[in-house]
């Protein structure tokens, strides 16, 4: 059996768009049949909200969207998250040169952008936190999916 494979989501705070990408790849696993070969985590690049709960407006887009079962605290990247995690994914392209600029030189994780693999070419997922309803939300859903 192949190893597991390790794929961390990364935002500036980690209660918007990394916990959605995280929901979002957690439950395409499970449909796939995969969950045994995968471990999905998403942290942020500042502390600040570090123990908080997502936005309220990013669960109420998980379970809009069907995803129930989604728990998560904020957390920072560490230095070890460099090579525990095979891929870790930013949101735009300040978070690819955050993470480029505190990667350890021992660093083992291939970093990219997450929309990268967007079938419709969107390779930036903007910041919906500061957006004053959940239209953001749903546009980070949909770009994760």
């Amino acid at each position: 059996m192949a190893s597991t494979k390790r794929v961390l989501m990364i935002c500036l705070g980690n209660i918007c768009r990394s916990p959605i990408a995280e929901a979002v790849f957690i439950q395409q696993v499970n449909q796939l049949g995969l969950s045994n070969s995968w471990e999905v985590e998403s942290a942020a690049l500042i502390g600040y909200h570090t123990g908080k709960n997502p936005d309220h407006r990013a669960m109420s887009t998980l379970r809009d969207k069907g995803i129930t079962n989604y728990s998560h605290k904020a957390r920072p990247i560490t230095e070890e998250d460099f090579t525990k995690f095979d891929w870790i994914f930013g949101m735009d392209n300040n978070n690819i040169q955050e993470l480029n600029n505190m990667k350890p030189s021992n660093s083992t994780a291939k970093i990219e952008l997450l929309g990268k693999y967007d079938p419709q070419g969107e390779t930036i997922i903007r910041d919906p936190y500061y957006d004053s309803n959940s239209a953001g939300f749903h546009k980070a859903y949909e770009q994760c999916v």
